[in-house]
């Protein structure tokens, strides 16, 4: 059974295909996505757990496609990628909501590492929102 669900999302189809295959292997149900647009519809009809976002991306660009994913999905995490050595980019992410951000190309171990510390802030944001949800619904009167 997959651990959790990932979108990656990036332009370039190689690195989607490749992407999906090494992280099925470690567990986890990946979907891809050419651009932001299909994104946003995916994300409209799935609940995905981590999304693995390119920055530079044609049309709406990563930053954006950040800003609309919190819009429609607010609970998902983001990992932002950029691979043309712009940190602010990265930053921008982070203040715009991302998760966190890493340079491409880069190695399984650590991209795994901020998957899976993504995953477990949203997991623990849901535990958290769903005890609040039973507490009040245990204050109501019957």
């Amino acid at each position: 059974m997959a651990r959790y669900d990932v979108l990656i999302v990036d332009d370039e189809q190689d690195f989607r295909e490749i992407m999906t295959k090494k992280l099925a292997k470690r567990d986890l149900n990946c979907d891809s996505a050419p651009d932001g647009n299909t994104a946003l519809e995916m994300i409209k009809t799935k609940n995905y757990d981590v999304v693995l976002l390119d920055v530079k991306m044609p049309g709406m660009d990563g930053i954006e496609t950040l800003r609309e994913i919190k819009k429609v999905a607010p609970m998902v995490e983001v990992v932002m990628l950029t691979g043309h050595a712009s940190v602010e980019s990265g930053i921008n992410g982070i203040k715009f909501g991302a998760f966190d951000y890493l340079m491409k190309p880069m190695d399984m171990d650590p991209l795994m590492e901020k998957l899976d510390a993504a995953y477990e802030r949203k997991r623990i944001q849901q535990e958290k929102i769903e005890m609040a949800q039973i507490k009040r619904d245990m204050a109501l009167p019957s």
